[in-house]
């Protein structure tokens, strides 16, 4: 991988890497082309960078300077433990746009994502600001709620199982504020933004997979109890942090985060005999204690101490709590196997697959196009390597469940904007 460096000077200066994918907001289709002009946060008027996208949209990986990792993992540093840039960009026929405050940790790749707007002449340029971290910007405290709703029979609307959401409509602000805009979300990509602004990608992956598990579980008891929808809003949750999650509309996102939760997007907390996922609620654990809930801090100091994910969650929500995994995820064309996809496997799973994987590659020329007849060959394996290198997954030919679900996403995204059109 081809990594340029670009220099910001800090007291105790380390390196992060930025990597930034930009797309078509109509279709969703990367842009080629598109020119990425960074500056740090600091100093706006000074271009530390240029860079251009690829034909998947991409530019390569930039190295560019970060406060020493050490500041984002211990809890009494007064220091900021992220560099924050600015980034402008443009191609012909999109209206620009402009993105403050784009975080780098040392140590940590980060992700951002960029969708442009067609021009047109009525249209103006995008402006997004990306708020601190909430461990380091301040935020309201959590309402402390009941981690198990009543189900009562007014009515109320409760799903009979637990579903993992294609979409979720987040509410970017609080509850009763109806100034704020609605915005549809993959419920992947809302995981992995919230997880990106609330916790510190560099903490052990033991606590990162704790923090991850909380954040679903809480999403999906909203989900599955219709928490707002019968409260009379039409939306699934909010971005406040006094009700729900800190989300973030156009910020970057965490590879170390993205990979884990393309692995466990599926599981929640449960408790024995409750059906609903547990609201797994939690605070910084620094400014703010919550009894009976996780601190964050607490959870870093458990991590680095040895304990895996489910110790930790089992620490803070007691011993009956488990990790549980939804039977069903609403939007796909067909379910994980349930075994690996490689050399030597065959049928009906691999032709869906090969017939994804084609679909895609009519949007992405990088990934080779192969034969749809139910045997996973060498081409198969090759066009499978190709679009993890394109979509920054573990590059081994093997279709594992990250694999099998990232692809069924694009596809899903790829073809039903093609339905639309």
């Amino acid at each position: 991988m081809l990594i340029k460096k670009a220099r910001y000077h800090f007291t105790q200066e380390e390196e992060g890497q930025l990597k930034v994918d930009v797309t078509d907001r109509a279709n969703s289709k990367p842009i080629n082309g598109a020119r990425v002009s960074i500056s740090y946060s600091g100093a706006p008027q000074d271009t530390i960078e240029e860079l251009t996208t690829d034909n998947n949209g991409m530019t390569e990986v930039i190295d560019l300077a970060a406060p020493a990792r050490s500041f984002s993992e211990d809890p009494a540093s007064d220091v900021q433990p992220y560099s924050e840039y600015n980034l402008i960009i443009t191609a012909p026929g999109y209206e620009p746009t402009s993105i403050s405050g784009s975080e780098i940790f040392s140590g940590e790749l980060s992700l951002q994502p960029v969708q442009l707007t067609p021009y047109i002449p009525t249209s103006s340029p995008s402006v997004i600001n990306i708020p601190a971290n909430t461990l380091w910007g301040d935020f309201p405290p959590k309402i402390p709620e009941a981690e198990i709703k009543p189900i009562r029979s007014s009515g109320e609307i409760v799903l009979s199982r637990v579903v993992i959401p294609e979409y979720v409509v987040v509410h970017d602000g609080a509850p009763s504020d109806r100034t704020a805009s609605d915005y549809y979300v993959t419920y992947a990509d809302y995981i992995k933004n919230v997880a990106s602004s609330e916790i510190y990608s560099t903490w052990p992956e033991s606590t990162l997979r704790a923090n991850i598990t909380a954040i679903m579980s809480f999403t999906l008891n909203r989900v599955y109890t219709e928490w707002y929808r019968n409260k009379g809003y039409d939306f699934t949750i909010t971005s406040s942090t006094a009700y729900d999650h800190k989300w973030i509309y156009g910020r970057n996102i965490f590879d170390s985060i993205s990979q884990i939760v393309d692995e466990i997007f599926a599981n929640y907390v449960s408790r024995p005999n409750v059906k609903q996922p547990i609201l797994t609620q939690y605070c910084d654990g620094k400014r703010t204690t919550c009894p009976n809930a996780m601190s964050q801090w607490g959870s870093k100091a458990l991590g680095d101490d040895g304990y895996s994910d489910i110790d930790i969650i089992r620490y803070y929500y007691g011993s009956s709590a488990y990790i549980n995994t939804a039977e069903e995820i609403s939007g796909i064309p067909a379910s994980y196997p349930g075994y690996e996809l490689t050399i030597g496997s065959s049928g009906q799973k691999v032709m869906q697959l090969q017939e994804q994987l084609n679909t895609i590659a009519d949007t992405y020329s990088n990934i080779p196009k192969v034969a749809v007849d139910g045997i996973y060959g060498e081409n198969t394996q090759n066009a499978v390597r190709q679009f993890q290198k394109v979509f920054d997954l573990p590059q081994t030919g093997v279709v594992d469940y990250r694999t099998w679900y990232k692809i069924s996403a694009i596809y899903v995204a790829l073809t039903r904007i093609a339905e639309l059109q």
